[in-house]
């Protein structure tokens, strides 16, 4: 059973060799980030959500988050944004100018001022500017196959879920995942995987199979991944917060479904990543912003060392890259001859 959990997917057109995927993580998923997952073993990884308004009007910084990592044979850029007409022309410019293996429209970030725009979690609360949306994006894609990610509704009692997927299919979208939390609940509580099962049965029936879920939300191990694929039948999943810090996950993940167990991964290897993901950084962003940004990220990495409180304190205040590398000799490997 476990091996069948694991297998390749088609979106549309793009085929891809595995199932196990890095979600859009605001603020974690540059291409830095990107490439130390895929050599953690991601089959697939998306961009975090680059705003349609700003890359039309020709922002820097925006189109600095679409920049393609060295190891990616494969990726997709995740826009946000309410507007048909301005996802049309930033679809356009993202497939002249990127050349993403498909676009995903995020449909289901909870932040307010991203939900105040019509962008997000709004779209899902309203199914037909979602499909005006999906359906500008579409004409503009060719044949660049177009997904979108959704919220299970607004709150509890306005679950829009089922009307959101039925909008997005048959306004074209090639996929659809599901984070089966409201916008009300953000990243509280628990993600409500009934509504994956469901959401993959409606689709599998209304589509023939041709649209598949994938699923996202309280994926923090190769055995909730595991979980969610055999109780949902969802087609792959999305890791997002439990890839931060531990890259291997995808790693893990695969050697679970396929073998049923995994090897643990020590914190050498861990801080060896975040070393590497921090090189990478500063070679795009320039030392001094790497290092603010790699605070978070170096205090995900060494989750779980010893004297943990005093670590991260210093962490904060490390300024630059040759700082980090001697606050973490002590937890590498000694350097092999």
């Amino acid at each position: 059973m476990s091996g069948e959990l694991f297998h390749p997917v088609d979106i549309g057109p793009v085929h891809i060799p595995g199932n196990l995927f890095l979600a859009p993580v605001a603020g974690y998923s540059d291409r830095a980030f990107r490439q130390v997952c895929r050599t953690g073993g991601a089959d697939f990884a998306y961009t975090e959500m680059v705003s349609a308004e700003a890359l039309v009007r020709g922002s820097a910084k925006t189109s600095a988050l679409m920049q393609k990592a060295p190891n990616e044979t494969q990726y997709a850029v995740q826009l946000f944004g309410g507007s048909p007409a301005s996802m049309e022309r930033a679809v356009s410019l993202v497939r002249e100018r990127f050349f993403p293996d498909i676009i995903d429209i995020n449909a289901g970030c909870p932040v307010p001022k991203i939900v105040k725009t019509g962008a997000g979690s709004a779209l899902t609360r309203d199914p037909e500017r979602l499909a005006a949306v999906v359906r500008a994006a579409v004409k503009a894609a060719g044949s660049v196959p177009v997904t979108v990610k959704i919220r299970s509704g607004w709150d509890a009692a306005h679950l829009s879920w089922k009307e959101a997927a039925l909008a997005a299919a048959e306004a074209g979208a090639a996929a659809v995942t599901l984070h089966p939390r409201t916008r009300a609940q953000g990243y509280d509580g628990r993600a409500d995987w009934e509504l994956l099962a469901e959401l993959r049965a409606l689709l599998a029936k209304e589509t023939d199979g041709a649209v598949p879920v994938f699923g996202s939300g309280d994926v923090f191990s190769p055995e909730a991944a595991r979980d969610m694929l055999a109780q949902t039948g969802c087609a792959g999943v999305m890791f997002a917060r439990g890839a931060l810090g531990n890259p291997f996950i995808f790693a893990q993940t695969k050697e679970l479904l396929l073998h049923g167990s995994y090897a643990d991964i020590p914190a050498s290897r861990r801080i060896e990543a975040g070393l590497r993901e921090l090189e990478l950084l500063c070679a795009d962003k320039g030392e001094a912003c790497a290092c603010r940004e790699m605070r978070k990220r170096f205090c995900a990495y060494s989750k779980g060392l010893s004297g943990g409180a005093e670590l991260r304190a210093r962490i904060a205040q490390v300024q630059t890259a040759a700082e980090y590398r001697t606050l973490f000799a002590p937890y590498t490997e000694p350097a092999r001859s």
